[in-house]
């Protein structure tokens, strides 16, 4: 109890210098617990979708997905006959039966011919309007969509978009542009939110025509049961009806495959976020520890003291631990109801991008605030565990001591060598992984050279503080004469203290270099592969992956000023190859023989030009290994939806591309040999050559001529590269800024570390400020050391993040990726904002240290 009580007492005597600590713990549990809230509650919003809007049964085509998309690669919805629908309506136990028809692969334009598609990412969807829908959404402003000429819209797209009863819309299917005027607006009803999508209702005649090109058809069958027919009994009794070729699943089925389907999105969400919550975990460990360090160095004489009166060993460790005990659950409670808080905000921000979740769905399952109290209160002990450690071996001579106790030397020579072998180890990992001609063996090599070398650099981190700040005092320090010398030696003053600093800082950097590398590199490599291989002027394609429908491939050639273009599409095959093995699951890739010169696929054998010849294909060199196929040899090629063919390998593409990686070529002319033309994909992109110096008409016209097809992009080369470009560094934009976490983190560090190292100076800040040292010089030399802790942490973390992106560029080099580009702008950005992160840690603790009383801190024992 007495130890309790002591605890308690420093613990809040301190609360001003714990203050920064706890603050990193809060932000950490605030991170992970913001995380799971928000995922748990799209779960939820996204459960109360599935379950609401699913009938008891729904009857699709065979060929229809298990969450009811309808993309496909022909641009049309896999259909039932309407004859079902009655044949439905006389199996036991059905109520009522309803023909539907929707579509996924749309795009709806207004009059203007701007993209009405949500930009969460969500689908468009448009399909007739039904008695399922009226049970889900109310009409609130005009009337149900009656006749060719109407269209009903959901309320959430009509105010994002600014539309009204009347306003002209376009929908633009593979069958057609269909033209309509808003009917009416509907609403989803109070029990359930639209998470995003933009949904489009036409009448069943016009829905029939417009997304299938035919009447007689419906996509789904939604199935009502009688009272008291579970939904089991139903699927049983409608199958029996049907017979073969439909896909029967009742409500419960339905609701599963897309809660699946958003599961895996949200998984890959919820263990980024949380991936960048435990390095932020990582760094406050580092602040956490220079606390109790610091703190147990300024009690020494107190422990000294305590353990001159009896307390034990067990005791004054127990005591410090107690003291982080308190600081984990007071920054854990606090960080879970700020996680609450961040969830809430990123509800707000999905709702800015068109994904609307109900704060009435906000989901906190009790697991969220165990977990994150629990890994607050078990990492600050843990961080703790060392300062404490130390705290129990101060003997009571300390207490007739000035100073703190003396540094172990002999701990500080084991620490360098084992800093030095862990590094060294760290480094041939590395190597190996550098060296590995498997991208998974050198995968786990990279891995385990990361993980070595940043514990090395940890570990080391003292030792390279002498040596990397009298070098940057050198640079930077000196030309401020004595007060540049002084923060100087104030920064090597305490080795260990300022290398755990600035290792805080080290990680988010050490991460930062090397994903700009790894992106640099992908981009520069990429843009070398296209320079060398496309031979095309013009890349048209859609930027979501849908397909070409018929009417643009139609405008796209007869664009004037054009000397050739290339159809491209992508055919689902299984293969008979010679060594006996079926592939299933295989694709490939039908264009025109204009592709060879398109796109200068590199062959180790034959040539690829033959391979668009009658009966022929290529295979990639790896394929080839695998089934021992060589130039002249026969492979069986089964096409989905069409007959069997035996092909004749003419060439065998280079597996060292990226453009095209891993593909399989072979003409459309053969493949419309053996697929029926009402079956065949429609084309994927587009490949277009200008006439000899016609490139900017022919640009200029491509885009006239798709005007009408907002959904397709024409690119030159340099657009291409661009949008590569702009993709990757978008990518890279949200991992800093989840980054920018660990480094918020590691600035409180720096922050903390001047804040206790002013406290500790407080007697020679005096004596200094007496002799002569004004306010300004003072504050001016806090500030100099704030800056070189933060550039030495920039410096190691920035030379080890473009060690393992040069690395990690090694491995993208066996897919081809052979470029490797360091981006010195940001690099040398990202240094010289480290000095004003510095400068900025520093305001506080500088602007304390001047208002220092001279007499009282002198008097200060």
């Amino acid at each position: 109890m007495t130890v309790l009580k002591t605890s308690l007492r420093n613990f809040l005597a301190h609360k001003g210098r714990m203050a920064l600590s706890a603050i990193a713990v809060l932000l950490s549990v605030a991170f992970v617990c913001g995380t799971l809230v928000f995922t748990d509650t799209m779960n939820t919003t996204f459960d109360k979708l599935f379950q609401v809007t699913s009938s008891d049964v729904t009857v699709s085509a065979k060929g229809a997905s298990d969450t009811g998309e309808t993309t496909s690669d022909t641009g049309k919805p896999p259909v039932l006959p309407a004859a079902a629908v009655g044949r439905i309506e006389r199996a036991p136990g059905v109520q009522s039966a309803e023909g539907t028809v929707f579509s996924t692969s749309v795009t709806v334009v207004d009059g203007d011919k701007e993209k009405l598609s949500p930009t969460s990412g969500a689908p468009t969807i448009v399909g007739n309007w039904n008695a399922n829908d009226a049970r889900t959404m109310k009409i609130t402003t005009g009337a149900a969509p009656k006749g060719s000429g109407q269209i009903m819209v959901d309320a959430d797209t009509a105010k994002k978009h600014h539309l009204k009863l009347g306003d002209d819309i376009g929908v633009i299917t593979a069958v057609g542009t269909h033209q309509a005027r808003v009917s009416g607006i509907a609403t989803f009803t109070v029990t359930v939110t639209n998470p995003g999508a933009a949904i489009f209702y036409l009448d069943t005649k016009t829905a029939q025509q417009a997304l299938v090109g035919r009447t007689g058809v419906f996509t789904n069958v939604n199935v009502t049961a009688d009272q008291g027919v579970t939904d089991a009994r139903l699927k049983r009794d409608v199958s029996a009806a049907l017979g073969t070729g439909y896909k029967v699943q009742t409500a419960k089925e339905v609701a599963d495959a897309n809660q699946q389907d958003v599961k895996s999105f949200l998984d890959v969400m919820r263990y980024a976020m949380l991936g960048f919550a435990g390095i932020a975990f990582l760094v406050g460990i580092f602040l956490i520890i220079n606390t109790f360090s610091m703190l147990v160095a300024q009690r020494t004489r107190e422990i000294g003291l305590m353990r001159a009166i009896g307390s034990s060993r067990r005791q004054v460790n127990r005591s410090v631990l107690i003291e982080a005990l308190l600081l984990g659950v007071v920054g854990s409670v606090l960080g879970v109801g700020a996680g609450v808080g961040i969830a809430v905000g990123l509800m707000k921000l999905m709702g800015q991008i068109g994904m609307h979740l109900s704060t009435d769905d906000l989901t906190v399952a009790w697991t969220t605030p165990v977990a994150g109290v629990v890994l607050g209160v078990v990492v600050t002990v843990l961080a703790a565990y060392l300062p404490a450690r130390r705290a129990g071996k101060i003997s009571p001579m300390a207490a007739l001591r000035d100073a703190g106790a003396p540094a172990d030397a002999r701990a500080g020579v084991i620490r360098a060598v084992i800093g030095l072998v862990l590094t060294g180890a760290g480094a041939a990992g590395l190597a190996a992984a550098a060296a590995s001609d498997h991208a998974t063996t050198g995968s786990a090599w990279l891995g385990l050279g990361i993980v070595l070398t940043l514990i090395g650099f940890v570990v080391i981190g003292p030792l390279l503080a002498s040596g990397v700040v009298r070098v940057l005092g050198a640079i930077v320090l000196r030309v401020f004469g004595p007060v540049g010398r002084m923060a100087e030696r104030n920064a090597l003053r305490n080795p260990r203290r300022t290398g755990a600093t600035g290792a805080a800082l080290m990680i988010g950097l050490a991460l930062v270099a090397c994903l700009s590398v790894v992106g640099s590199s992908m981009v520069a490599s990429a843009t070398d592969q296209l320079d060398k291989t496309v031979g095309a002027d013009f890349i048209v394609q859609s930027d979501n992956g849908s397909v070409i429908t018929p009417q643009a491939v139609d405008a796209l050639k007869s664009t004037p000023g054009l000397e050739r273009v290339t159809e491209y599409k992508i055919l689902p095959v299984s293969m008979t190859t010679p060594d006996g093995k079926v592939s299933k699951n295989e694709s490939l890739n039908a264009a025109d023989p204009s592709y060879a010169e398109d796109l200068r696929t590199k062959t180790v054998q034959g040539d690829l030009a033959d391979a668009y010849g009658a009966d022929s294909m290529s295979v990639f060199a790896g394929f080839a290994k695998d089934h021992g196929i060589k130039l002249g040899s026969k492979v069986g090629v089964a096409f989905k939806d069409g007959r069997t063919a035996e092909l004749t390998v003419r060439a065998i593409t280079s597996d060292e591309v990226v453009v095209d990686k891993g593909a399989m070529y072979v003409s459309i002319a053969t493949a419309k040999k053996y697929v029926p033309a009402d079956k065949m994909p429609l084309d994927l992109l587009f490949f277009a050559t200008a006439k000899e110096g016609q490139q900017d008409a022919a640009y200029k016209a491509l885009k006239a001529s798709l005007h009408d097809y907002p959904q397709y992009t024409v690119r030159d080369q340099t657009d291409y590269k661009q949008a590569l470009k702009d993709q990757i560094g978008q990518l890279l934009n949200l991992i800093y800024g989840l980054l920018a976490l660990a480094i918020i983190v590691a600035v409180l560090g720096v922050v903390n570390t001047l804040a206790l190292s002013v406290v500790e100076r407080t007697r020679e800040i005096g004596l200094m400020r007496a002799i002569g040292l004004s306010r300004r010089q003072l504050r001016r030399m806090i500030r100099l050391e704030s800056v070189v802790i933060a550039l030495f942490g920039a410096l190691l973390g920035l030379g080890l993040g473009m060690g393992w992106g040069a690395t990690a560029q090694k491995l993208l080099a066996l897919q081809g990726l052979k470029v490797l580009d360091i981006p010195w702008p940001t690099i040398i950005t990202v240094f010289i904002a480290s000095a004003f992160v510095g400068l900025f840690a520093a305001l506080i603790p500088a602007f304390r240290a001047g208002r220092m009383n001279v007499l009282s801190a002198i008097a200060t024992e």
